[in-house]
């Protein structure tokens, strides 16, 4: 077979592969505490599939390539970039979005008032992977020290605030009398 002849193979085959339909699985997860079971494409990321499809706008797309931090949602309590996880991944899953941390009666989380409170919002982009990144490890350290703080951002960017007010947002929520970022 000539070069010409694979070339033509090769374009046949990646159109035929490109009409295909994709294959579709069903998904069933638990999101924001509501149980959810929806046809995903094979492809759809979790970022899209809670952006779109459950209206979750608080799932922010920055990057798409999971090096911002923007798109960061809690799986199984842990912070994860949901740019970089297929949506049928988390089958039977728990996912948490920064509308999952509104209290029943409508109010924000203590976290989501520290963060005001503290002056670390400002064009608010970051702030929900931010707000999830520090929830996430205040699940699992109820009293951060600086470095831990800076460990569990470390996959988040900020560029309006810096990160001196996103700290000590989330120390105010530790053990009282325990914010020790100097001004």
């Amino acid at each position: 077979m000539s070069k010409m002849e694979q070339h033509d193979t090769l374009i046949t085959s990646m159109k035929l592969q490109l009409s295909i339909p994709r294959a579709l699985t069903c998904l069933k997860l638990q999101v924001n505490g509501v149980e959810y079971q929806h046809n995903v494409l094979a492809t759809e990321t979790l970022s899209h599939f809670l952006r779109n499809r459950l209206g979750l706008t608080g799932v922010k797309i920055g990057c798409g390539e999971g090096e911002c931090g923007a798109c960061t949602v809690l799986i199984d309590d842990q912070p994860v970039n949901s740019c970089l996880i297929l949506a049928f991944q988390v089958e039977g899953s728990r996912i948490t979005t920064i509308e999952g941390l509104e209290k029943a009666d409508g109010r924000i989380s203590p976290l989501q008032q520290a963060f005001l409170d503290h002056g670390a919002v400002q064009c608010g982009y970051c702030t929900p992977g931010m707000i999830l990144a520090s929830e996430g490890l205040l699940r699992k350290n109820q009293n951060p020290d600086d470095a831990e703080i800076c460990h569990a951002l470390a996959g988040n960017i900020c560029r309006c605030t810096g990160f001196l007010s996103i700290i000590k947002a989330v120390k105010s929520i530790g053990t009282p009398g325990s914010e020790s970022v100097p001004e």
